[in-house]
């Protein structure tokens, strides 16, 4: 049970150099505690358990009932599955749930969002923390994970200006907290998306094109629905209809049908010729995208696309 908001007037995290993992930790406290004050500090009267205070990613415990956050004792707490917990694995643990009704995640999604966040968003800051996952295994990208990009807004390493770090960490906590609400609220969003996708396959019956009333995340529920005749999704867009194949799944870019060869990389009068459809405006030369001026138009070039990928 979380404290009473009142009754926490500190979130205690460590000085110096920081890492993703509280930074992240700090987003969450502070939405949920706004009153507080974020000290950072490793002196024993800070890093103390008490009522007053949540201390977190220092104080070498992991004891929720006295509010004290650590993962760096040994052994240091794991998670069912034995992976190991940073310092924002284990508040998302406890608060996670908290802090998406603060962002006004409908009570129907909490469990849901909080671990699909939990899963693709806090577990690999907790793995990377712990030098259980090497940021090198995103390649070339490895500089462009998050972990690593919040670690750029450090000081310079010749600044020794005795405030050169809590300003650095003030700075970077609100581009923290911008990829931790964009996080949530693409998860809420998915939720909400996969719940328009299921009707929609239901009405389409056996069609192997499904119609959505605007566009949004489609291929998880897709996949989660079992809908494996699927072929192509059509739906409006602000002045026009898209035209989509789906993947064969998310590691992949291959679709289970391309639009057809002789329409890649046309456009307006060449495609519509091409296609036989007036309304034909554009295809991709990859083959996984057209687009058509109307319902009509969309719906016809999907059914062609079947036709051509049978």
């Amino acid at each position: 049970m979380m404290p009473d908001r009142g009754d926490i007037r500190n979130l205690v995290t460590h000085s110096g150099g920081f890492h993703a993992d509280e930074l992240l930790s700090s987003v969450v406290l502070t939405r949920l505690y706004p009153d507080a004050r974020l000290i950072r500090s490793r002196d024993a009267e800070w890093i103390t358990p008490s009522a007053d205070r949540i201390v977190y990613d220092v104080g070498r415990q992991y004891a929720p009932d006295a509010q004290i956050f650590d993962h760096h004792q040994l052994p240091g707490p794991m998670r069912p599955d034995g992976r190991p917990y940073s310092s924002i694995g284990l508040i998302w643990a406890h608060y996670g749930r908290a802090y998406l009704r603060a962002l006004d995640v409908p009570e129907s999604a909490v469990e849901q969002v909080h671990a699909a966040v939990d899963s693709d968003f806090v577990l690999p800051v907790d793995l990377m923390d712990n030098g259980a996952l090497d940021p090198g295994s995103a390649g070339f990208l490895s500089e462009l994970t998050l972990p690593v990009l919040l670690e750029t807004l450090k000081p310079e390493f010749d600044d020794r200006s005795p405030a050169a770090d809590d300003a650095a960490f003030a700075a970077a906590l609100p581009v923290a907290r911008t990829f931790l609400e964009a996080a949530v609220k693409g998860r809420a969003a998915k939720q909400r998306a996969a719940a328009m996708v299921h009707a929609a396959i239901v009405g389409a019956g056996r069609s192997q094109v499904l119609e959505l009333p605007m566009g949004m995340p489609f291929r998880d529920a897709i996949a989660e629905a079992g809908a494996d005749h699927l072929l192509f999704v059509v739906h409006p867009r602000d002045t026009d209809w898209a035209i989509t194949g789906i993947r064969k799944d998310a590691d992949s870019f291959a679709l289970r049908a391309d639009l057809p060869a002789h329409w890649a990389g046309l456009t307006g009068p060449e495609l519509a010729q091409a296609s036989g459809v007036p309304g034909a405006r554009f295809c991709h030369a990859a083959r996984f995208l057209a687009v058509a001026a109307d319902r009509d138009s969309a719906l016809r070039m999907a059914a062609l696309a079947v036709e051509a990928a049978q």
